[in-house]
């Protein structure tokens, strides 16, 4: 049984606030997990638009380096969501809660990212803030934004970012057991 897996089943018999702890990932492995994952999200945004042959070097840049911070933000928040729904799994259950967590974190961050530089951009017409029309205007500008990336901004995910994803989730199956 390995470190931490003992700490796993160590985990299950303490209070949620000690399960939680025991979930968070260790820092050197949060920073090397962020740096990684963060790096393969940004390779597979870059490959993607360049097989595409789409835009400036300055648009290829900001949207890997936007890829990036997205996958970064989303590793120590899927590996702790993560490690808390596989605690008592078998590795298939382990390799699911993985996949579906680290891969939801990502484009949820990255998507939260996107609405944010969208809202940053369009701030400049909107409303005085506070009112009522900037209220609408302030939701639905982050509705329409997170629309267009689910649109236009989950195909950059494809095939690379997939790969990444199956290859993560099954090294954290085999980790966490």
């Amino acid at each position: 049984m390995s470190a931490e897996a003992s700490q796993i089943s160590a985990a299950n018999s303490m209070p949620a606030r000690n399960r939680l702890q025991a979930a968070l990932p260790a820092p050197r492995m949060a920073i090397a997990g962020m740096l990684i994952w963060g790096l393969a999200m940004a390779a597979s945004a870059f490959t993607s638009l360049f097989s595409m042959s789409w835009g400036t070097a300055g648009h290829i840049r900001f949207v890997v380096l936007l890829y990036a911070a997205g996958g970064a933000l989303a590793f120590p928040v899927a590996w702790t969501l993560a490690r808390l729904l596989s605690q008592k799994a078998r590795r298939e259950g382990a390799f699911a809660a993985a996949f579906v967590c680290l891969g939801v974190a990502t484009i949820g961050l990255t998507a939260a990212l996107y609405a944010l530089q969208y809202r940053r951009y369009y701030a400049e017409w909107h409303a005085e803030p506070f009112t009522v029309t900037w209220t609408y205007q302030f939701v639905f500008t982050g509705l329409v934004a997170l629309y267009q990336f689910a649109v236009l901004g989950i195909r950059l995910y494809f095939p690379y970012g997939f790969v990444a994803l199956i290859a993560a989730a099954l090294w954290f199956a085999r980790r966490s057991r």
